[in-house]
């Protein structure tokens, strides 16, 4: 990291959530299939729910309820889809960190930024209903100075302005600001922001390699930022 900043630090540090801090996918999958099973569907899965999220909970719902990734492939009916979210909302919000966990390293990347006085954000595409009890969840919210969800503004990743927004709470600049995430979404935000971007290659990228993408910086876990 400190090769992409001339020896230093960043002047802060934004990460995405899911499938970079967390893999959630154990828990958003166990409430998929438990909304599907109430609608009288069979469930997907959890291999079948990697590939789907990573744009916000309505597209992993719309993905689910059509069992493809392309959602123009199987078209959604809106009285199902009306049905369905709100269901997986309050299934999902009942188990948030039942079967997730921290990925190796993440804690130790947390807590060497923190002891360098570096700030955080948060920058996700989850919903702020859910972003903010994980993160209680697995003792993370006392790293953050700022955290965004989906649905804090108008726009989310991979729009820049969640990103921008982030800098502004911070007090830093794209130049000086890293993004961290796994996806294509956290790569494209990055550039749309003008910010360097570190990825890790395990996280939720829809099956294909980050590296593919080019991002500035890969580490195969976030303790070797360093």
């Amino acid at each position: 990291m400190r090769r992409l900043f001339a020896g230093q630090l960043p002047e802060a540090v934004l990460f995405d959530l899911d499938g970079t801090l967390v893999d959630s996918v154990p828990d958003l999958s166990h409430a998929i299939d438990r909304m599907l099973a109430r609608m009288g569907q069979e469930p997907v899965g959890e291999t079948a729910v990697r590939q789907w999220v990573g744009n916000g909970a309505q597209m992993l719902v719309r993905r689910a309820l059509a069992r493809h990734m392309d959602i123009s492939i199987t078209s959604v009916h809106p009285v199902i889809f009306d049905q369905a979210y709100p269901l997986f909302l309050k299934l999902y919000g009942e188990q948030l960190t039942a079967r997730s966990v921290l990925y190796p390293g993440v804690r130790y990347c947390l807590d060497v930024l923190k002891a360098e006085g570096v700030p955080m954000a948060v920058v996700t595409n989850k919903p702020m209903q859910f972003t903010t009890p994980m993160l209680a969840g697995f003792g993370l919210s006392g790293y953050f100075d700022c955290v965004l969800g989906g649905d804090s503004l108008a726009r989310k990743k991979p729009d820049a302005a969640p990103l921008l927004q982030a800098m502004q709470a911070l007090g830093s600049t794209p130049a000086t600001t890293l993004m961290v995430g796994d996806s294509v979404n956290d790569l494209q935000a990055a550039r749309a922001a003008g910010c360097p971007v570190a990825c890790v290659p395990y996280g939720y990228n829809h099956g294909q390699n980050i590296a593919d993408s080019r991002p500035d910086l890969m580490v195969e876990q976030l303790d070797q930022l360093f």
